[in-house]
């Protein structure tokens, strides 16, 4: 079975959850100014006053939906990650049923598409905000593409070496998949765009390989023996 993590204790939340539309578009305005002073300025740099000046409001005002600057940057990361995990899903469902050859370059171009959108937001969450515990909110994220992988390798258990752990298999390929998919956009390599997918691509594809010189019994042979 894939390793289990705990879930780290959740950051502090809203206040309130916003009912009316003017309450809405008010939290929606904090959380766009604190994503905004969370990437001028690192979350060293945040303050509640400084949000509150980047979104017209008074520190007041402010207070009435968050109880603290760490509740606005939890709201930021949640925003960002729920956009590209819904991303992800969508590309990995319209590719359920196609040749992996195909899937899995499309589905990782997406998350580059994804993570690119915002890329200085994607260093602010990656190498400013470690110490928060808004990691809760990015394994909740590694967990919901964790089930779309294994989706994907269940619809073609047929073709997977009959030792995989599905399991296993889906919690190992995201993690990979996301650090390098994360240093690739944050970094900026000197390696062109393609030979990346296509570099990435052939390491996910061989992951499901049958080792060199070692002859594994095909999953749906052994299933039919049984």
């Amino acid at each position: 079975m894939a390793p289990k993590r705990q879930l780290p204790k959740s950051p502090a939340t809203p206040r309130k959850s916003p009912q009316q539309q003017r309450s809405r578009a008010m939290v929606e305005r904090i959380v766009d100014a604190g994503q905004q002073v969370l990437i001028g300025h690192g979350y060293d740099g945040a303050s509640t006053n400084r949000i509150a000046e980047a979104a017209g409001i008074s520190p007041g005002s402010l207070y009435q939906y968050f109880p603290n600057k760490d509740a606005i940057v939890a709201t930021v990361i949640e925003r960002y990650t729920g956009e590209v995990a819904d991303r992800v899903r969508a590309r990995v469902l319209a590719n359920i049923t196609n040749d992996p050859e195909a899937a899995v370059p499309e589905t990782i171009s997406e998350l580059l598409d994804a993570l690119g959108t915002h890329r200085e937001l994607l260093r602010a969450v990656v190498e400013q905000t470690l110490r928060l515990s808004s990691g809760a909110t990015m394994l909740a994220f590694e967990q919901q593409i964790g089930e779309l992988a294994r989706l994907a390798l269940t619809m073609r258990s047929h073709e997977v070496p009959a030792d995989v752990d599905f399991d296993a298999a889906a919690w190992m390929l995201v993690r990979t998949v996301e650090h390098l998919t994360i240093r690739y956009v944050l970094d900026d390599p000197p390696i062109p765009r393609d030979r990346f997918l296509t570099s990435i691509t052939r390491l996910v594809l061989n992951y499901f390989q049958s080792p060199e010189g070692y002859s594994l019994e095909p999953r749906a042979e052994r299933e039919q023996s049984d």
